[in-house]
């Protein structure tokens, strides 16, 4: 049974880096930009301009962020007045493409550290400062994506 397992993986291994050939060119077609974006490979690109499907819909990176479920909703009960969340009713494809990138960047060194520092240093929570970073990270790709329209 192992030995059968570990052939599906090699199999299975074998197609998804065929996939990867298959898109990383694709991507670099149509939205180059989003490559440069740290924490954004070929396949979170692949995903955020499939999920989008033409940024030209969305009037403002205000409308692109309540899209993709990133905008914050103010939230009271009781005495948490000043909270926020996220929506429950939006894309959560492109939610999760957005939240990949900002925890990378968050692991990694550059901008996003930076920016969940400075939040945590503002009394947020990590999961604010997460929040506030994705909001911040989707008006950067709906402008790297208007940019290639």
């Amino acid at each position: 049974m192992a030995s059968d397992l570990l052939a599906d993986i090699i199999r299975l291994t074998s197609q998804i880096n065929t996939l990867d050939g298959e898109i990383t060119p694709l991507v670099q077609t149509q939205a180059p930009q989003l490559l440069t974006l740290p924490g954004c490979g070929a396949l979170t690109a692949a995903k955020i301009i499939g999920e989008t499907a033409g940024v030209a819909r969305f009037r403002s990176e205000h409308c692109f962020a309540m899209h993709a479920g990133a905008a914050p909703i103010p939230l009271w009960s009781g005495r948490t007045a000043g909270r926020h969340r996220l929506s429950k009713y939006s894309n959560r494809q492109l939610n999760a493409a957005l939240h990949r990138i900002a925890i990378t960047q968050a692991r990694l060194e550059g901008p996003g550290k930076t920016y969940i520092a400075k939040r945590l240093t503002n009394n947020n929570t990590k999961p604010e400062a997460i929040r506030c970073l994705k909001r911040r990270l989707c008006r950067t790709v709906y402008n790297l994506l208007r940019a290639t329209s």
